[in-house]
C-alpha cells in the first residue's frame, strides 16, 4: 500500500521513455501530414471564387514576398507557413511562380523569433548588445539573400527551374503518380473518414470545405508544436554539447553543418536560434561563431516543407518545397564564401545593436516596421 502524499503536494510527472517519445514523434509527424492533406482538400473544395479572392492581393512577386513575411510573423513559425504554402501549391490554388517569393518572405518573417528572444536581456546593456546582434544577423542575411536571389529568379527562373528538374526525376510530372505512394495512401485513410463523416451531415459543400481547411490548419499547428517540444526533450543534451564543441573553432562549414543537423533533429529553426541568442548574449559564443550556425538552421528548417510535400496531390507541391531548400543552399553558396559580402550582415547587426543600446525605441521601430508595417503596406498597396 503506497503512502499518501502530504496535503498540497502533487505527484511528480512521469517522463516518457526515449522509445515512447520517439514513437510519439512519428505519430505526430503522421498527424502533420494528415493536416496538410485536409488543408489541400479544403482549399480545393472552396472553389475558384475563394481561390481567386485569396490571390487577389498576391498577384505579383513583390506582394507575394510581403504576404510570406506577414503570414509567417502571424503564425510565428516558418514551418507552418511553408507547409501551408506547399498545401496551396499542391491543391492548384497557388502557382509555383507566385509561391516562390512567398517562400522567400517566410524566410524573412521567421527571423522575428530571434529578435524577440534577444529582448530577454534588454535590461543589461552589454548582454543585450551581443544578443540583439546575434538575433538580427539572421534578419540581415535573409534580407540580403532575398535582395540578391529574388531578382535573379524573376529574370532567369533558375531556382524554380532547378526545382522542377529535380521534381521530374524524383517523382515525375503526373498528378496521378503520387497516388502510388504508400505515404499518401496511409494519410488518406483518416482524411477519407473525416470527409465521409462531414458529407453525411446536413451542411453545404462550402461549409464542409471550410471545416476541412480549419481542421487541417489546426492539426498542422498542434502537430508541429508538439513535434518541436518532444524533439527538444529527445535531443536537448546533444544540442548543448554540439554548440559547445564548436565554440572557438571559428564557425565556417562546421557551424553550418551543426546548425543544419540540430534544426533537422528538433524540427525548428527557432529552437536553434533560441539557444544561440542567449549564448552570444552571455559571451559564451562569439557572433562570428554563431553566424554560420544560424545559416545552417536556415537550410535545416526546409525539411518541414519537403515532408509536407509527401501529402499533396500535385508534383508542384514538391517543386515549391525544393525551391525553399535550393534558395537557402544557394544563398549560402553565393554569399558566404565572399568575405566582403559575408561580413555585411555582421556589420549591419552590430551597428543596429549599438543604436538599440543607446535608444531602446529603435528596437520597437525596427520590429514593428520590418515585420508588420512594411509587409502590410506591401500586401495592400502594391498593385
Amino acid at each position: 500500500m503506497s503512502a499518501a502524499l502530504p496535503p498540497g503536494r502533487l505527484r511528480p510527472r512521469r517522463e516518457l521513455s526515449t522509445p515512447l517519445r520517439a514513437a510519439l514523434v512519428l505519430a505526430l509527424l503522421y498527424l502533420f501530414l494528415v493536416g496538410v492533406s485536409l488543408l489541400e482538400d479544403g482549399i480545393a473544395g472552396l472553389g475558384d471564387g475563394f481561390q481567386s479572392g485569396l490571390l487577389e492581393n498576391v498577384a505579383n512577386p513583390v506582394s507575394g514576398l510581403f504576404a510570406g513575411i506577414l503570414f509567417t510573423v502571424l503564425v510565428q513559425s516558418s514551418s507552418v507557413s511553408t507547409a501551408t504554402i506547399v498545401g496551396l501549391v499542391g491543391s492548384g490554388t497557388l502557382t509555383v511562380e507566385l509561391a516562390v517569393p512567398m517562400i522567400m518572405g517566410a524566410n524573412i518573417g521567421t527571423t522575428i523569433t530571434n529578435t524577440l528572444a534577444s529582448l530577454g536581456s534588454i535590461r543589461h546593456s552589454e548582454d543585450f548588445r551581443r544578443g540583439f546582434s546575434a538575433a538580427t544577423i539572421h534578419d540581415f542575411f535573409n534580407l540580403l539573400a532575398v535582395g540578391v536571389l529574388l531578382p535573379i529568379e524573376l529574370v532567369t527562373g533558375v531556382i524554380s527551374g532547378s526545382a522542377q528538374w529535380l521534381t521530374e526525376r524524383l517523382r515525375g510530372s503526373e498528378v496521378s503518380e503520387i497516388g502510388k505512394s504508400p505515404v499518401k495512401r496511409a494519410v488518406d485513410v483518416p482524411v477519407d473518414v473525416i470527409e465521409g463523416f462531414l458529407e453525411v451531415s446536413p451542411v453545404g459543400g462550402r461549409f464542409i470545405a471550410f471545416t476541412l481547411l480549419v481542421v487541417g490548419l489546426g492539426l498542422i499547428f498542434v502537430a508541429l508544436s508538439q513535434i518541436t517540444r518532444n524533439m527538444r526533450q529527445l535531443v536537448a543534451g546533444s544540442v548543448e554539447r554540439a554548440m559547445n564543441r564548436i565554440v572557438g573553432r571559428g564557425g565556417g562549414a562546421v557551424g553550418i553543418l551543426v546548425g543544419m543537423a540540430v534544426t533537422v533533429a528538433v524540427q525548428s529553426s527557432s529552437i536553434t536560434t533560441s539557444i544561440l541568442v542567449p549564448l552570444v548574449a552571455a559571451g559564451v559564443l562569439t557572433l562570428p561563431n554563431a553566424y554560420p550556425i544560424t545559416l545552417g538552421a536556415n537550410v535545416g528548417t526546409t525539411i518541414t516543407a519537403l515532408i509536407a510535400s509527401l501529402a499533396v496531390l500535385r508534383p508542384e507541391g514538391l517543386t515549391i518545397a525544393l525551391v525553399h531548400t535550393l534558395f537557402n543552399v544557394g544563398a549560402i553558396a553565393l554569399l558566404y564564401p565572399i568575405r566582403v559580402v559575408r561580413l555585411l550582415p555582421v556589420r549591419a547587426a552590430e551597428r543596429l545593436a549599438a543604436q538599440a543600446v543607446e535608444r531602446r525605441s529603435v528596437v520597437l521601430w525596427y520590429i514593428v516596421g520590418l515585420f508588420v508595417v512594411i509587409p502590410l503596406l506591401g500586401v495592400f498597396l502594391i498593385p
